[in-house]
């Protein structure tokens, strides 16, 4: 469905590219620390993609939240895109979505509720796909619009994926192509609707999660608003190691490289780069080809450690030293 109005012109940002640019959030949260407790199996040391804790020898319960300004003008697609990225977190915990809760924010004297009924019905269609009911969820009157889920997933405790157990000599492996946030960009200023990026966006993570649990991959993030080199960077960070990409070997979403020709860059991708750049070797790359790397993705694929069927292997990891990503 069509929004009769431009829900991106209500958005100062788009998408995951609107989230506080990684450098900034970094400090934030530095030096916070939380109860420790033996059960808590991921928490708060390594930004992963959700927290994870064991409440049975073989059962840990995954928690995670995410919601985003429109990133497309459609209601019903933004809602299908907002629910597909917060059940992407449980997918990258190698986790099974059981349950979610709408969040919501809406300029209820802006736009009608008609069209976040819309919202709502996109995500709960996305919800129904993967599988966990929703149950409710929270709304506020709020400038700009806002939607999102709170996601709690089950996993096996000695089979989940994390970003801090990355292995010196396994492939890395990307199961979505990039570029979304570029077309999302164009999509904002021109209006044109890029169906690739829509169906990319709204696919969920849980046939690569399965597969990749399947293949006994340990180490796994999802691509989305610090773009693949952000992510690729704190993986290799947490883990204590360093990675080496081939980005002619990074698959593209159709249009996007046009997207970058013409200019469509946001401003988060740009703060990516520039977080990242300390820590990047890339001689004789582009600056364009960096560009893209960067890119601030919605609700992306899941960057995994090992090799998985099916899914194109970009680089590897190596024993440089820790945090560095190489790109040839």
């Amino acid at each position: 469905m069509t929004s009769p109005v431009d829900l991106t012109s209500f958005a100062a940002g788009g998408g995951c590219a609107c989230k506080i640019p990684p450098g900034e959030l970094e400090e934030a949260v530095r030096g916070l620390t939380g109860v420790t407790d033996p059960d808590v199996l991921v928490g708060l040391d390594d930004g992963d993609d959700a927290a994870a804790v064991r409440i049975a020898d073989d059962l840990a319960v995954i928690s995670t939240a995410d919601f985003f300004t429109p990133v497309v003008n459609s209601a019903y697609d933004w809602g299908r895109i907002a629910a597909a990225n917060a059940f992407s977190d449980v997918y990258a915990m190698g986790g099974r979505p059981v349950t979610a809760i709408n969040l919501v924010g809406w300029p209820r004297e802006k736009l009608p509720l008609e069209l976040l009924t819309e919202v709502l019905r996109g995500g709960m269609d996305v919800a129904n796909e993967a599988g966990a009911p929703v149950t409710g969820g929270h709304s506020i009157d709020s400038p700009e619009p806002l939607y999102g889920m709170a996601a709690t997933g089950i996993a096996d405790p000695d089979k989940l994926m994390r970003n801090d157990a990355a292995t010196v000599g396994l492939p890395i492996t990307l199961t979505k192509p990039i570029g979304v946030g570029l077309l999302n960009n164009r999509h904002k200023n021109t209006g044109e609707v890029f169906e690739a990026a829509i169906a990319t966006m709204t696919a969920l993570n849980r046939d690569a999660s399965r597969a990749a649990v399947e293949a006994g991959v340990k180490a796994a993030t999802d691509v989305t608003g610090f773009g693949l080199l952000g992510h690729l960077y704190k993986m290799a960070r947490a883990s204590g190691v360093s990675a080496v990409i081939d980005h002619t070997a990074v698959p593209h979403v159709d249009g996007a490289d046009e997207a970058l020709r013409d200019g469509f860059i946001s401003g988060g991708s740009r703060r990516n780069l520039d977080w990242v750049r300390p820590h990047l070797s890339a001689d004789g790359v582009s600056e364009e080809d960096l560009i893209l790397l960067a890119d601030a993705q919605t609700s992306g694929g899941l960057l995994l450690i090992g090799e998985v069927p099916g899914y194109p292997v970009i680089g590897e990891i190596t024993a440089g030293e820790p945090g560095t990503v190489t790109v040839r």
